[in-house]
């Protein structure tokens, strides 16, 4: 089999007849400009790889093992939280023009913008199945000998974790009995049989599939980024292959990191306002107290606001992992409880038959565009595309757990896990909940009295009126309560540090005072949206979150490009590629010299066999196969890198490389 051009195990004799390598041993990496195939064959003898280690053969690289500066970024923490402040002083002192712009904003992003949130919900699925499925499956996130952190058991584990949140509760009984007593405009008559399946189905697009491949692109790229290329888990560290030398530390990159911020603290503000607004409703139907609105939302965000901080200063981390366990155990019981002691029989025959609803509507439902008329408009803008914009909201802090966890697991594994794990059990949870309340509906007009959509009470009161037809709700409404109140705990908690590391270059280990600001800002900004939405505070909900939501939107089309991008010049993809070559031209120089009897073989290719070297076309010493491995000091400076070790070795002196190249007796390479 003819080798490759770099083979060390034959070494050819250089232009002047010594043997290679003989005054390579301290000659320093170049970084080459314009490829030149005639040069570079001809220099070939002169180049080493940094680190004496072929691109192809690179295991991987982590950040942990890279030496990164970390510090407040004063631009990206400046100018987003100048932002943010401005937005929360506008809306406490001047509610009603947030709100009109905020009303104008969301028109203007619908009518010209909508495209792109449906877009980029329906490709991102495709494309995640795409590269699980193709040779990038078997790319690792991680070293090429590294396992996975955690047990399958323990990773799932984690992922339904991250799946269950506020937003259950919520919505769960909310939106399908909306859909059912108000379907999707063009599909069928409201509170029908056929409205039944249908409205768990239009939730399980709202809630499954689509919404998890949102945050497993951002978690699949950031995996990959750190743990396979060495960057500092950042938005903008995604995108190095499009900014010159790699370097993302730039205006460009800054404001990629700072919009993410952004999008993040608006979306888990919104959890935050939600959360606070049913538990506030949950207090008053468990002590018997009046309404009082939003009033009492804003009292309870300052509470479980001050309980955030006190964890956060303290550093109490593992009890906040304690309570997110405690919680999702409360969580499965809280299923269980309605499966069991709720219409079982009509469940067990329910769910099924969603499934199925599901997957035969999925094109209908996913074909639903801004351009089929004013009722479709307003009901994208209030659901399927106001969903869209939150998850895209969330994806930086979701995607970033979920890349932390995933560590040591394949492409294949990775999308395959986190596209239907967590999707699979949120969309059970809402049929049950949600079948559990049209059922209700059906037998005796509980929810709805009128049987209407104008009948059906607020969204943050009916989980307690659908668990006030089932026995024992007194007390699983304070177990709610207690559930809401550590949701918004641990969620607030996540968030700021999450948010805190992006604002401060990626730190693992950020300053407390900038996290306990961001947390802040995210209270801050739920008030905001309480009172922008005023008596429908989830109006100002949907709004806010649309708009702010969009640059991000935008940014994550890019960010498949940017990984895409990365993964075909992964080292596996490369040795695949040589293997393929190898085969090739070994193949066809057996027959052409040999006929049928041949065999393979190593050797160097020189001389009048160069033509059927494996990859004599392929320039492997290019930059953009080799610059991303060449390790630097906190400051960038080159440093040279023992792989059979894993330790540096000293700094790399700088040296011209036009001076090297003058010495060969070649033309500089421009």
């Amino acid at each position: 089999m003819p080798a490759g051009h770099n083979d060390d195990a034959h070494p050819a004799p250089s232009p002047d007849g010594k043997p290679a390598g003989a005054e390579q041993a301290s000659t320093p990496h170049i970084r080459w400009g314009t490829y030149r195939p005639g040069f570079a064959r001809s220099f070939l003898d002169e180049i080493n790889y940094p680190h004496n280690i072929h691109p192809a053969l690179v295991p991987g690289i982590t950040v942990d093992d890279q030496k990164n500066r970390y510090g407040v970024d004063r631009f990206v923490s400046g100018v987003a939280g100048a932002l943010i402040l401005g937005f929360i002083l506008w809306g406490v002192l001047s509610t009603q023009t947030l709100t009109t712009a905020s009303s104008a904003a969301l028109t203007w992003t619908m009518g010209n913008l909508g495209w792109a949130f449906s877009t980029l919900a329906i490709i991102l699925p495709v494309y995640l199945l795409y590269l699980a499925l193709s040779k990038y499956g078997r790319i690792p996130l991680g070293l090429d000998e590294d396992k996975p952190t955690y047990s399958t058991a323990s990773w799932a584990a984690m992922l339904f974790a991250a799946g269950i949140g506020i937003g259950i509760i919520f919505f769960g009984p909310f939106e399908p009995m909306t859909y059912f007593l108000s379907p999707r405009p063009g599909s069928v008559d409201p509170v029908t049989q056929e409205a039944v399946k249908l409205a768990s189905a239009q939730a399980a697009l709202h809630w499954g599939l689509n919404a998890w491949a949102i945050y497993a692109l951002v978690g699949l790229a950031v995996a990959y980024t750190s743990y396979r290329r060495g960057r500092v888990p950042l938005m903008s560290s995604v995108f190095a292959p499009f900014f010159r030398d790699g370097k993302t530390d730039t205006w460009g990159g800054r404001v990629i990191d700072m919009l993410a911020i952004i999008a993040t603290l608006f979306g888990t503000a919104a959890a935050l306002g939600i959360g606070a607004l049913q538990i506030g409703r949950g207090v008053e139907v468990v002590t018997g107290w009046g309404e009082g609105g939003n009033a009492v939302a804003l009292i309870i965000i300052a509470v479980l606001t001050a309980g955030f901080i006190a964890s956060a200063v303290s550093g109490v981390a593992r009890g906040i992992r304690m309570l997110s366990n405690i919680n999702m155990v409360l969580a499965i019981f809280l299923a269980l409880f309605f499966f069991v002691l709720g219409p079982t029989a009509f469940l067990l025959n329910f769910i099924p038959s969603v499934v199925v609803t599901y997957f035969a509507e999925l094109p209908t439902m996913l074909s639903a565009s801004m351009a089929d008329g004013p009722e479709m408009e307003a009901f994208l803008s209030a659901w399927t595309n106001f969903y869209w914009a939150w998850w895209v909201s969330w994806a930086p802090f979701v995607g970033i757990f979920v890349a932390k966890i995933s560590r040591g697991r394949t492409i294949r594994q990775f999308i395959f896990g986190v596209l239907f794990i967590p999707s699979t059990i949120v969309v059970l949870a809402f049929t049950i909940v949600g079948g559990t309340a049209i059922r209700a509906q059906l037998e005796n007009q509980t929810i709805a009295p009128d049987g209407t959509i104008d009948s059906l009470p607020a969204p943050e009161e009916i989980f307690f009126v659908v668990l006030d037809t089932l026995p024992g709700a007194g007390i699983m409404a304070i177990l709610v309560i207690l559930m809401l109140a550590i949701f918004f705990i641990t969620t607030a908690d996540s968030a700021s540090v999450v948010t805190s590391q992006m604002s401060q270059r990626g730190d693992p280990e950020p300053r407390k005072l900038i996290t306990v600001f961001w947390g802040l800002c995210m209270a801050g900004i739920a008030v905001v949206m309480l009172l922008v939405g005023g008596e429908s505070a989830l109006t100002g909900l949907q709004n806010l979150i649309t708009v702010t939501a969009l640059p991000f939107t935008l940014i994550m089309f890019a960010m498949v490009f940017a990984l895409h991008k990365d993964l075909r010049s992964d080292p596996l993809i490369l040795r695949d590629q040589y293997t393929r070559w190898a085969l090739d031209k070994a193949v066809r120089h057996g027959i052409d010299d040999y006929g049928d009897d041949f065999m393979l073989g190593v050797q160097r290719a020189s001389g009048a066999n160069q033509k059927w070297a494996t990859a004599a076309h392929f320039d492997s010493a290019a930059p953009e196969y080799t610059q991303w491995y060449q390790r630097t000091d906190e400051d960038g400076n080159p440093l040279d890198y023992d792989y059979e070790t894993g330790t540096y070795t000293g700094e790399i002196p700088q040296v011209d490389p036009d001076q090297l190249t003058r010495e060969s007796g070649a033309e500089p390479n421009r």
